[in-house]
């Protein structure tokens, strides 16, 4: 990409399309497009092409998505199926109609089925049945990924998707109900250390096993793909499984990550697993062979990451 390009994000204040634009501002890149929901509703077809027409952007990053939790998942899986599918459909349509020259969807490993073999590999995909708590999200997700796989098959677009494993950083979702492990966890410690509590308690065993990357590194990845030259990418990918898993290739149990976020923290009390409450899956991690064929690995580790983003929940969340 040129520095001139148009560089259109959607989501833009979401965790990962902020690591975007951060990344794309320290590269120098200055013509971001970016709009608000209340300016563009993404679910409208009609403001979605006539946004197109009028900014022709060069690029595109579709980071915009309904999330939530089991309880938000299971409390609304109409919502989203439907939002999902329909903020997909619209921006990869209209940026085929607009001439594009690159677009990148991001969906999320949960696109996987539920019992699969360890690490999950890209090939599959639809070989089995989903986690029922979020198989509309998922659906939707493999949606967007087969839009861009047939637009490319039909019309010669260069429309590409990666897909993340768990995300945690700068910009994260802390609230109390709805948010992932990590943040919940590292408010919990905070309120501990602040409070002088004995004990934080945590769900499960602590034995599951989880991947965790750092969404600067997401970012960076994301950028890399979009980026990557057509010849690579094709070598490495293809028409009808061409996308690719971001992560690092390596997991730690519960325990272990919180015994990190309690370092980090500065937490002194007891450490406590519940295991009464249920762990989930035992282990879900990703091959991320293709993407390291290409050329790319992760470079923060995960100490570094929770010190960046609890240095940040400081400063901003509190």
């Amino acid at each position: 990409m040129n520095l001139n390009d148009k560089i259109y994000i959607a989501g833009h204040r979401g965790l990962v399309g902020s690591a975007i634009i951060r990344q794309l501002e320290l590269r120098g890149f200055t013509n971001i497009l970016m709009r608000m929901h209340k300016e563009l509703d993404l679910t409208n077809q009609a403001q979605v092409q006539s946004f197109f027409s009028q900014e022709n952007p060069d690029y595109v990053i579709l980071a915009a998505a309904k999330v939530g939790g089991i309880h938000a998942n299971n409390t609304y899986p109409a919502d989203f199926i439907y939002q999902n599918m329909m903020i997909e459909a619209n921006v990869i349509n209209s940026a085929f109609e607009s001439k594009v020259k690159r677009l990148l969807f991001l969906g999320s490993t949960c696109i996987y089925p539920k019992a699969v073999e360890q690490p999950m590999r890209e090939d599959v995909l639809l070989t089995d049945v989903l986690e029922p708590t979020n198989e509309p999200y998922a659906l939707a997700k493999i949606a967007g990924i087969k839009l861009c796989e047939s637009y490319n098959r039909q019309h010669g677009t260069d429309f590409r998707s990666v897909m993340p494993t768990n995300l945690y950083g700068i910009n994260d979702n802390f609230h109390p109900e709805n948010s992932h492990v990590i943040p919940a966890l590292m408010q919990r410690f905070h309120q501990a250390k602040v409070n002088n509590d004995p004990e934080v308690v945590v769900w499960g065993t602590g034995n599951a096993m989880r991947e965790f990357l750092y969404v600067d590194d997401m970012a960076q990845a994301s950028l890399f793909v979009l980026e990557l030259d057509e010849q690579t990418y094709k070598d490495n990918t293809q028409p009808m499984l061409s996308h690719i898993n971001v992560g690092t290739g390596k997991d730690i149990t519960i325990r272990e990550m919180a015994e990190t976020m309690k370092q980090v923290v500065g937490y002194e009390g007891k450490l406590t697993f519940d295991a009464t409450k249920p762990d989930g899956a035992p282990k879900k991690l990703i091959d991320v062979t293709r993407l390291e064929n290409m050329g790319w690995q992760y470079n923060i580790d995960l100490k570094d990451g929770l010190t960046k983003t609890y240095n940040w929940y400081l400063e901003s969340c509190k």
